[in-house]
Formats: structure tokens, sequence, C-alpha cells
């Protein structure tokens, strides 16, 4: 039996300069107590769609043509009042920013409370009961419903509105990218609570989201979508097993596998369509490698192929199309022969003790009485390098201290303790000499291109002010500039010289960024989650620049992230950090296939597999990390180890404690074998 089915659904946004289809005719059905999944990369439609059924699109959006019917009821007829009857009781929404998505000024338990009176008659104290009620179902402290969205992590606030989404036994919750940002480890968690819970109350699930490694974990069917069209639909299974549409397949080659080392992941080529028209033909061909002339005659009707149904007009040889879907020559990246195989070479930075401690407010009595202050040790005792042509990957958790670390390395903050060392010398005698020098070689690139760049600036000027502020020659600085951008993907150059960041994609932003890094081809790069809120396809394209960046400029790279497989296909070593410690370092190949702290092996059983026929084994870690101004005495991960002894609670182990090579563990008992140490502990 059908819950939701949309149909033909089309829906456009009015604009000051022309008219934006953003939605061209998607159909597809969730059957009651199923889990279905809408994925593509931004802009393809996904959470037009999803506001569409909860009857909250902008005041400029115009729904052509199509219907969308739950529980045989038509929600496009329905008025306002009719609609503060659905939303919450039959139908919740968990969105993508929990933080903004709460009122700061009253306790996450009020608002709750708020949405249970509105649409129940009930009492205060038996809507405080049920609020307690669901803190406990999504793992959530029931006497912390009186605290405010600003005490809780991340990871928190996004299980309050997963709690506030299931208050009202919903028969469908629509989750809108309700992970996205978060590090693996706490999205593993959501996704496992969401799916627990949604068994318990027999709900079904509406899952928007690029990433198709939880599409996979989560989702019995899923819907492709680019452009605002569908391109394959069917079965998780088949679909993502066996796809049978390209950009399906382009999708897949992005995805990166945290086990293949030897596989580089493979981007889609080209930019999205553009939507203030409608595009004539198959609205996939300007970016499809196996698009003819008549990918040109209008986009292809979707039919079934195999199991599943696509959009294609080559579904006559899709055998032959998956093949050669999987060579990256055929997306036009060029395999340089020994790429990623040469041997790093000098050391460029290297710290030594290097801490990093944020001194705590102290109140009038505390300072009066003369007492020591709090310290947050988000950096302590730190040792690691860089040499050239090699990229170092820093792993851990939110909150771990990693981009502090990085912040530290390149001098963007003041150390507390420790020394850096630069290409043998400390940095503290380069900055004597004056920081042009030091900035010039050292360059850091931030997670969000849109804050780092001046929206006020044109590409031209963001990538040529740091060649300006080193006094480069103006004759020479915009060959400079369009040789970089050029390097970084963006051609022709002059296409984006006079664009401002607004008028870029999230990727083309990125790309601005990292050019601008570039363009004073320095010797150390610190990448400070550079592609974690980009598509899977713009991520591989970054990553993949990052990479050919190193080899063929031999610069030693620093990448900041959360995201293991990410890391796994291009960092050469990698290190895991855990509140403030370096727990694990070595060969990345080593650390991955064989970790030897429990931390770092948890972290890495968390990374979502796209192959839907493989059932992965969750690890998952208990509790959170302890408070950083208090820290436990000895292993700073023993209270929530499954391993942790006596001896682990009363001493600190150093990294060298676990010695093999140059693979090194701060660990007293090192995993030996993750599935039977670690889950079987857990459980």
């Amino acid at each position: 039996m059908s819950l939701l089915e949309v149909e033909d659904l089309k829906i456009t946004y009015g604009t000051s300069v022309s008219d934006v289809h953003a939605v061209n005719g998607v159909s597809f059905e969730i059957a009651a107590g199923s889990n279905y999944g809408l994925v593509g990369e931004s802009g393809c439609g996904k959470s037009t769609i999803a506001h569409s059924v909860l009857g909250l699109l902008d005041d400029n959006a115009r729904i052509e043509s199509g219907t969308v019917t739950f529980n045989g009821r038509s929600l496009l007829d329905l008025s306002e009042r009719e609609w503060q009857e659905v939303r919450w009781e039959e139908i919740s929404y968990i969105p993508q920013s929990a933080m903004d998505s709460l009122d700061p000024v009253m306790t996450v338990g009020s608002q709750i409370v708020q949405a249970v009176r509105k649409h129940r008659d009930v009492p205060k104290r038996e809507a405080r009961e049920r609020v307690a009620e669901v803190f406990d179902i999504v793992g959530l402290d029931p006497d912390r419903v009186g605290d405010y969205p600003h005490q809780f992590s991340g990871g928190m606030r996004q299980r309050v509105t997963i709690a506030m989404a299931l208050v009202l036994d919903p028969d469908l919750i629509i989750a809108d990218e309700p992970t996205t940002g978060l590090d693996v480890i706490v999205q593993d968690k959501i996704i496992h609570k969401l799916l627990e819970i949604q068994d318990e109350i027999d709900s079904s699930l509406l899952l928007i989201t690029h990433d198709i490694g939880v599409v996979s974990e989560t989702c019995d069917d899923v819907s492709v979508l680019y452009g605002g069209k569908v391109m394959e639909q069917g079965a998780t299974r088949d679909v993502l097993k066996r796809p049978t549409n390209p950009y399906t397949m382009g999708l897949k080659n992005s995805f990166p596998d945290i086990e293949e080392f030897d596989r580089r992941a493979v981007s889609i080529p080209g930019s999205l369509p553009d939507l203030t028209r409608e595009l004539a033909g198959c609205v996939f061909r300007n970016r499809c490698p196996f698009a003819t002339e008549e990918c040109e005659n209008g986009h292809p009707p979707i039919r079934a192929v195999e199991n599943q149904r696509s959009a294609c007009y080559h579904t006559d040889r899709v055998a032959e199309l998956r093949e050669a879907a999987t060579d990256p020559e055929t997306w036009g990246l060029e395999v340089s022969e020994g790429a990623g195989d040469r041997e790093p070479g000098e050391t460029i930075v290297e710290t030594d003790d290097l801490s990093k401690w944020f001194r705590q407010t102290q109140g009038m009595l505390d300072q009066l009485l003369g007492r020591e202050p709090n310290y947050v040790k988000a950096v302590n005792d730190v040792d690691i390098d860089v040499r050239e042509n090699e990229i170092v990957g820093v792993a851990g958790e939110s909150g771990c201290g990693k981009s502090t670390l990085g912040e530290v390395i390149s001098v963007l903050q003041p150390r507390t303790s420790g020394e850096i060392t630069f290409r043998g010398r400390s940095v503290d005698e380069y900055l004597e000499e004056g920081a042009t020098e030091f900035r010039s070689k050292v360059q850091f690139i931030f997670q969000d291109p849109f804050d780092s760049l001046n929206p006020r600036q044109t590409v031209r000027a963001a990538v040529a002010e740091p060649l300006k502020i080193q006094g480069r020659e103006r004759t020479a600085i915009e060959s400079e500039v369009q040789e970089t951008l050029s390097d970084v993907g963006l051609d022709p150059p002059e296409k984006f010289l006079d664009s401002y960041p607004y008028q870029l994609s999230g990727g083309e932003r990125q790309r601005v960024a990292i050019a601008r890094a570039l363009v004073l081809d320095p010797e150390l790069l610190i990448c400070d989650e550079p592609a974690s809120m980009l598509d899977v396809s713009l991520k591989a394209s970054i990553l993949n620049i990052l990479r050919q960046m190193a080899d063929e400029r031999d610069i030693g790279i620093v990448y900041i992230s959360h995201d293991l497989a990410s890391l796994s296909q291009i960092t050469d070593r990698l290190a895991v950090m855990y509140l403030g410690r370096i727990v694990e370092l070595g060969d990345t190949a080593k650390v991955v296939r064989d970790p030897k702290h429990p931390y770092a092996a948890s972290l890495l059983s968390a990374s979502p597999n796209a192959d839907p026929t493989e059932d992965r084994k969750r690890v998952l870690l208990p509790g959170e990390p302890p408070n950083p101004v208090n820290l436990p005495d000895g292993c700073n991960f023993a209270p929530r180890c499954p391993k942790a002894t006596e001896e682990c609670r009363g001493e600190e182990p150093d990294r060298s404690t676990f010695r093999d090579g140059d693979h090194e563990a701060a660990c007293f008992n090192p995993v030996e074998n993750v599935a039977g140490e670690l889950l079987a502990r857990y459980e």
C-alpha cells in the first residue's frame, strides 16, 4: 500500500531575471513502513520536492503541474489550517542544520512541549513526560530537557530535532541531509538510532542526501535526481549495485571506498545544467561521456531496464557502459604514471610537544581568591611532521583539536608551548624577520569558501591579492592568476575572472580558494575540511586536484577531515586525533587496514559503505568525549574504550607504546581483530 505518491511534479521558482525550472516531471511512491532515498548533487531538486510534500515552498515557487497524495489525500489542495493538522502529526521533518532550526532562547524541552500541545490537547505535565520519553529513545539524558541548544554538541542537537520529529509518532519522517557536516561517528549513531526508532513506531522515511553510502545502508528504494529529473529509480540494491544510467554510474565512481587505496575517486566533469530554460535534450548530455546526437532529441523517457527504471537512450548497451564507466579516462581524468607513488622528500615542517590551551573565563570570586584558571587543552603535546610530495591526513571527531592544530602550525594562532620548525628553522626566526616570507610559504584553505572569499572581489582580484601583497610585478600577475586557475580546473580561466563568489557553484568557489592558496607556489598547504560540505562528485574533484598538486609541485599538505574514506584516497600517512592528542599515526594503508588504537578502529568502522549487498557491522562508541577542561586520569579514551584496564585509567600511554616500524599507537592494549574484539564488547 502506498503511503506517499508523487506524480509528474513540476515546480518553478520565479526570479527577477528568469524562471528556474527546479523540478521537471518527478514521480515516485513510498510504501507504508519503507524507507525511500532521493539522491543527487546540490541543485537537483531534492529539497524542493521535500518542501512541496510539507507545504513549505517559498513564496516565489509555483507548482506548475502534478500531484502529491498522502494516505489517499491530496496535499496540494490543503489550506494552511489543514496543513497544521498534517505537519508533525502525520508528516514530520528533520532539517539539515539543527542549530538554525532550534530557537536559541528556548530550552529544547520547551520547544518540543510546544509542538506536542499545538497538536494534542494534553496538560503540560503529560507533554513533558512524553518529551522525556523521546529523549531517552534518541539516546539523550532526559534530565537535559531544560538545557538550551548551545549547551549541546552538534550530534546531540541533531538528536533533539529527531526527538521533535518523533514525538507525535508520525507516519512519515522527512530527513533533509540530517547528517551533513557531522563526523562519521556521530553520523553513524544518528542513522542507527533513527532506523531503530523507526522500526519501533513503524513509520516511513524519506531521506534526502548526496551521500550514496548513507542511502545504501538506510533505504529500501531510491530515486537518483539530476537537473530536476529522475535519472534512475528502483530498489537500492539494484540501482547502486548495477546502475543502468550514466549519471548513477558517475555518482558511484565519485564515492570514495575506504578499502580501495589503488583507485582514485572519479569526479563527473563539467557543471550543472542551466535550469533557467527548459532543456531541449537529455539534461545530463553535456557531462555524459556516452552522449550521442540522439541525446539532443529531448530528454529520454524513463523506462524499465533490468530490475529498475532508467532515463537514457542507451539502455540497450548498459553492460558496455557500466564497464567503460569504471575507467577514469572515460570521464576525462588523466592517470599519470607513478602519480602518488613518489618517495617523500625533505621535511618541510615538524612539531615537538606542540600544545595550544585556551584559558577559560573566571568568575570575579575566583579571580579575587587567586584560583588557577581552567584551560581547554585543544592541542596537547603533538609531534607531527610533513615532507615534500606528501599528504598527511588528520582525522577525528568534531572537537578533537584537528582544526586548531592546523591553525597553530600555520601560525594563525599562537602556540602555548612546544616548537614548530619550518625547513630546519624555528618559525619564531621567520616571524622576527617579518611574516611576509613565512606567509608566502605556508597557505591555508578553509572549510567554507563563501566565508573565506570576499563577496565584493572578483575571482581575478581574489587570486591576485596574495601576489600584490608579496610585491610581485603587475605585468606578471595576470598570467600567474590565469595559469593557476587553469591548474585547478577552472578552464578556460577567462570565463571566471570577472565573476563574483555568488555567481559560482560551491565546487567552483572552493577551486578559487585553492587557486588563491596555490598562486604563491607555497611549500606547505593546510586544508581544513575543504570538501566536507560538497557533493560527492565535487569532493572527488577537489581531492584529485590536491593529490595532483602534491605530486607535481612537491609541496607538503596537511589535510584535516572527519571523512576517513576521503582521507584514504589521497593521503600518504594518517594521524588520528582524540581530545588534543594524536593516538595513532602511520602509513595510511596500514592504519586503515590494521588499526591498533580502539578509537581509530571505531572511527574507521563508522564509514558508510556504498555497496548495498554488504552488511557493515557498526561499532558504536558509547557516550560522548569527556569534558576537555577536566580530562580523566590516564588515557583520555578509557571512559569509552571496551579494552580499557586499570593501567589505562591510571597511566597515560604515549604514541610509542605500540610501534611497528613507522606505525605508532598510544595504547596499552592494541587491537588485533576489530570485528572480533570491538564489536563483541560494544554489543
